[in-house]
């Protein structure tokens, strides 16, 4: 049986947050997506999270705390250090995609232009063995 997976989906753009549960939903509405607009958000979400989510999806160009010191901060001993981290970004600089991959992050994946690639993109992260 597949279980219905949770996620942290670190963004600060509205519409690409809309965009991003519209797929969610579009999935599997019972996928539950909590969102933080920044990085030092998400590190409050997760200190104070009963249960921890499953994948965090993590923009990289963010205000007060980046997708970068994010990773620093998270990968460097926290409670949710063993969460896997998927970077979700427009960001195509290599320098940066390297760090982020030598700071932790699981994949780097550049977001679709398209609603359809995004949905299927993301069913694909989510529940491999129905591809």
């Amino acid at each position: 049986m597949i279980t219905t997976p949770s996620i942290l989906l670190i963004e600060d753009d509205i519409d690409d947050q809309e965009i991003f549960t519209s797929a969610l939903a579009f999935i599997d509405s019972g996928i539950v997506c909590s969102i933080a607009a920044n990085g030092y958000e998400a590190i409050m979400h997760l200190n104070e999270a009963v249960a921890l989510p499953d994948l965090i999806f993590l923009d990289l160009n963010m205000p007060m705390m980046n997708g970068v010191q994010f990773l620093r901060e998270v990968k460097a001993g926290h409670k949710a250090k063993d969460i896997p981290v998927i970077v979700f970004s427009t960001a195509s600089d290599m320098k940066i995609v390297q760090e982020a991959k030598l700071l932790g992050a699981d994949q780097f994946i550049t977001k679709p232009e398209k609603f359809s690639e995004l949905v299927g993109m993301l069913h694909g992260l989510l529940f491999p063995a129905t591809k």
